[in-house]
C-alpha cells in the first residue's frame, strides 16, 4: 500500500496525486495536519525535514520524499498506461528540465507572494514581493513563449512536467492573473484544468480553498 502523506492544498501535494491519478495508481491520501503536535512528531519521525509531501511505500518497505523523487519512483516501480518520464532519453532530459522550471521559477517566487500575505503587518516584504512579481512575470513570459503550437510541455506527450506545471499555474493565476498578458500560457492552463487527473485533485483541495490567503 502506498500512503501519500500531505495535505490537499498543497501545490507539491497536487503534483504527485495528479501523477498517481494519471498511473491510476491506488494510494491513500494520509491528511497531514502540522498544527497538531502529535502528527507533527509523527510525521517528522518518518521524514525529520519535516516537508511535505511524503510517499511511504509499505510493501517495498520504502520512504520516498521529494516531489522529482516521488515522481521518479512511482515511473520505476508504479507504471501506468500514461508514461510520465518519457523512455526517450531526450525527452526525459527535456520533461525533468521543464518540471524543475514549473517548480523553481513559477512555484517558488508564487509561494513568495503567498506567503508575505500570512505575515503580520509588521513584517511584510514589499521589497521582496515585488521582485517575486518581476520573477514570476519573467517566468510566464518564457512558458507562454515554449507553448505556442504545443498541447503540453514537450508537445504532444504529457510528463511530469505537467503534473508540476498545472498546480503551479493553477496558484500564479491566483496572484498574478495572466489570461490576458499570457494567451499560450493560460491555454496550456486551461486544457490541465480539463486533464481528469488535475480536475481531480482539485476536487480533493475544494474543501480547503477557503484557507487561501487573500491579498491584502
Amino acid at each position: 500500500m502506498l500512503v501519500l502523506h500531505g495535505h490537499p492544498l498543497s501545490t507539491f501535494c497536487m503534483k504527485v496525486t495528479m501523477a498517481l491519478y494519471e498511473t491510476a495508481t491506488p494510494f491513500e491520501d494520509k491528511l497531514l495536519d502540522l498544527g497538531d503536535a502529535a502528527a507533527r512528531e509523527r510525521f517528522f519521525a518518518l521524514w525529520p525535514l519535516g516537508q511535505m509531501p511524503v510517499l511511504r511505500d509499505e510493501a517495498r518497505g520504502e520512504t520516498v520524499p521529494e516531489t522529482s523523487a516521488i515522481l521518479e519512483y512511482l515511473s520505476v516501480y508504479y507504471p501506468g498506461k500514461v508514461e510520465l518520464v518519457p523512455k526517450s532519453p531526450d525527452l526525459a532530459w527535456r520533461a525533468r528540465l521543464a518540471e524543475r522550471i514549473f517548480d523553481l521559477h513559477v512555484q517558488v517566487p508564487m509561494q513568495k507572494i503567498v506567503g508575505d500575505r500570512n505575515r503580520p503587518a509588521g513584517g511584510k516584504d514589499p521589497f521582496g514581493v515585488n521582485g517575486a512579481r518581476a520573477q514570476l512575470a519573467r517566468s510566464l513570459d518564457f512558458v507562454d513563449g515554449q507553448m505556442a503550437g504545443r498541447t503540453w510541455a514537450l508537445g504532444e506527450t504529457f510528463s511530469i512536467a505537467d503534473c508540476a506545471a498545472a498546480p503551479a499555474l493553477f496558484y500564479a493565476d491566483k496572484v498574478l492573473p495572466f489570461a490576458a498578458t499570457h494567451p499560450d500560457a493560460f491555454a496550456y492552463f486551461q486544457r490541465l484544468k480539463a486533464r481528469p487527473s488535475f480536475a481531480r485533485s482539485l476536487k480533493d483541495a475544494e474543501p480547503f480553498l477557503h484557507m487561501f490567503p487573500a491579498d491584502a
